[in-house]
């Protein structure tokens, strides 16, 4: 398990295939019904995985926060995931992991009771949770699969636990700086977190254009495809309806290198630009979002940021005319 990491290149090969790798761990037996449920994480956001080390303990530290680790002179906070999603687990099995993670340009660590196995998957056998699922373990379920043996394993949203946490992505500092567009112009928006989505909802209502969401790479497809059958009828150019579309990378169903494949390789879609919009934003994802045709890639989650890679694909306008000065 140590050296997991090690195949950058070829796990980058496998997101440009639909495919993924996930790490499975759980969080415990519960206490009650002596069950212990499988959890999995994109391995593509997991920079090590390690014994749980002693950690430091401080006051005022957010909700759900344990404390503090040094990870070669590195301070990141530690999440005991199984307290922060409201499990009731038995506290005679303290966590035996560290899993450490990297995104949104930020690392954090999840305290876990063990690490299982990595499990090479497509991403159309990741599916959106019914709706009872959902709302489990404090709604940071955002996807679930079924693996061959029958068991299900639910996919944390760790953008909604790093949320919840330092509410990075809500604060309405965030957004100053951001203005009118001044313009009639709608962008199309695909992620299945549901914090990246208010947060893109909010930049765009921000810069006030119109948008049109999905939930998924499979979902958006679908509504693409229903918006092009409409300008069909109405005998214009899709480009009429949309004027930029925006996609997450990791999404159930469909990812978004196999959705902007598509839509660059369908002339319905020409000349609309496709951005990334991501989590993942190692040189490796960008690369690969060149080689799918993506014409820009955005991190999360900085509304300015997000504001400035669109601006130059709205009817023409530049970054200096999107992005004011902050107060």
């Amino acid at each position: 398990m140590a050296n997991f990491m090690q195949s950058v290149d070829e796990r980058t090969r496998l997101a440009g295939a639909n495919r993924l790798e996930v790490l499975l761990f759980s969080l415990g037996k519960d206490s009650i019904s002596g069950r212990e449920e499988k959890f999995g994480i994109n391995v593509f956001k997991v920079r090590e995985v390690m014994r749980s080390p002693d950690i430091v303990r401080a006051p005022d530290m957010p909700p759900g926060v344990e404390g503090m680790v040094s990870l070669r002179g590195t301070m990141i906070p530690v999440v005991d995931l199984a307290h922060f999603c409201d499990m009731q687990v038995d506290e005679t099995e303290k966590p035996e992991s560290l899993i450490v993670t990297e995104y949104n340009r930020t690392m954090q660590g999840f305290l876990v009771h063990k690490v299982d196995q990595i499990l090479r998957m497509e991403w159309n056998q990741i599916k959106v949770p019914p709706s009872m699922m959902s709302h489990r373990h404090g709604g940071l379920i955002n996807a679930v699969a079924e693996l061959d043996d029958g068991s299900v394993v639910m996919m944390m949203d760790v953008e909604k636990v790093l949320e919840e946490t330092s509410k990075q992505g809500s604060d309405p500092l965030l957004f100053d700086g951001i203005v009118s567009m001044e313009t009639d112009a709608t962008v199309f928006f695909a992620d299945d977190s549901s914090v990246a989505r208010k947060q893109i909802e909010s930049t765009l209502a921000k810069m006030e254009l119109k948008h049109i969401g999905a939930i998924n790479g499979k979902d958006a497809w679908q509504k693409l495809g229903d918006i092009a059958d409409r300008a069909q009828t109405l005998g214009q150019s899709v480009q009429n309806l949309i004027q930029v579309i925006l996609t997450d990378i990791e999404m159930p169903e469909m990812d978004g290198y196999v959705l902007t494949r598509m839509i660059k390789q369908d002339k319905r879609f020409a000349g609309i630009p496709v951005i990334m919009h991501s989590s993942l934003s190692a040189e490796a994802n960008v690369n690969l979002g060149k080689s799918v045709g993506a014409d820009g890639y955005v991190a999360k989650f900085n509304p300015t940021d997000l504001a400035a890679a669109l601006a130059p694909y709205i009817r023409g306008k530049t970054v200096a005319d999107l992005v004011g000065k902050l107060a």
